[in-house]
């Protein structure tokens, strides 16, 4: 990697220097020096916080577009009156917008055709810019100082700033195609996930409006709620770690998922920690703006001050939004370190059996 401000050639393994082992043996980091160079990589490069919940936010709204239709599309079924598919407890509307859908089989085809368009584009375009976003992290995380150790300096945080424009778009167009394919996998598995879980639900409410069977659809909503969403997170995991891979080592998707294998085998538990640490601040700051929303809410009831919560709601939706990816790209940074580290180690034992 040439410069600040040269184009994007791709992240090769670097080998050691001197044609052996280091003069001292390398110790994997601890997880509070992972999570502060995480943390202080990614302050570095804020722009890349900005840009992920831009990115984030069109994608939310523009998905949001047809789900609003299909809102419509369903009360329109009702007869015009969207009220009378709320009506009732969880059971009865999940029946009514089901029976409300299913008596249009050409609007419910019109419906799944716009989201499944939105969602595909919006994502690709999330794809592209997360190629951008990692090679810019990967390449600051691989060139900065040892800032996590102190006294912490501003200018050796400041040092470790790599973004610039033409990085960025150069790293999305060599990932870019990568990064797709990856992204393309990971839609299918939501994809199959989503239709079981949606077919464990259906199939659970049959079987509970079955004369004489006791089944707790309540209950086996929230589990299989649970296991869903443990299931969606860890294939999320899987999904940055690859993308990871694929820009420190520059290597294909097959090549990454061996490599990710590899490197949660020598240090799953360093990952789960980081995993932990940014989940528990991610249900904290979650709970935090639930708070703050309550208040604002018991303050527009007031006159004049009433008129101050909406903008104060949009500041801190910002502030919530940007929170939650300084967190998500603090994590990056670790799993970055920590791979580096993982990679030096292997690195030594591969030299150790060949010499």
């Amino acid at each position: 990697q040439g410069p600040r401000g040269s184009r994007y050639t791709g992240w090769a393994p670097q080998p050691c220097s001197g044609g052996g082992p280091p003069g001292r043996m390398i110790h994997a980091p601890r997880l509070r020096p992972l999570l502060k160079r995480g943390a202080l990589v990614t302050a570095a490069n804020w722009p890349l916080v900005i840009i992920q919940l831009a990115a984030d936010s069109t994608f939310k709204i523009v998905l949001a577009v047809p789900v609003i239709g299909g809102a419509f599309l369903v009360g329109a079924a009702a007869g015009g009156d969207f009220s009378e598919v709320l009506t009732g407890d969880l059971r009865q509307i999940v029946s009514s917008t089901l029976d409300a859908l299913m008596a249009e089989p050409m609007a419910l085809v019109a419906f799944v055709l716009a989201f499944g368009l939105v969602l595909v584009g919006g994502s690709a375009l999330m794809f592209l810019i997360k190629g951008g976003t990692v090679t810019i992290l990967a390449l600051a995380e691989g060139t900065a100082g040892p800032i996590e150790r102190p006294p912490l300096r501003l200018s050796q945080v400041a040092g470790a700033s790599r973004f610039d424009v033409e990085t960025f778009l150069a790293g999305s167009g060599h990932l870019g195609r990568r990064y797709l394919v990856l992204g393309g996998a990971l839609l299918v598995v939501y994809g199959i996930s989503g239709g079981l879980y949606l077919l464990l639900l259906v199939d659970a409410f049959r079987v509970s409006e079955t004369p004489g069977v006791r089944l707790g659809w309540t209950l086996v909503t929230v589990l299989a709620s649970g296991a869903f969403l443990a299931w969606i997170t860890l294939v999320n995991l899987i999904y940055l770690l690859m993308q990871m891979v694929m820009a420190v080592d520059d290597c294909g998707v097959r090549a990454a998922g061996r490599r990710v294998l590899r490197f949660l085998g020598a240090s799953l538990a360093d990952v789960a920690g980081v995993f932990g640490v940014v989940f528990v601040l991610v249900i904290l700051a979650t709970l935090a703006s639930v708070l703050a929303a309550a208040g604002l809410g018991l303050i527009a009831f007031v006159p004049f001050f009433g008129l101050l919560v909406f903008p104060l709601q949009i500041a801190a939706w910002i502030l919530r939004g940007i929170l939650f990816q300084y967190l998500g790209l603090t994590a990056l940074g670790a799993y970055l370190s920590r791979y580096r580290a993982y990679r030096r180690q292997a690195s030594v034992s591969t030299w150790e059996r060949t010499a």
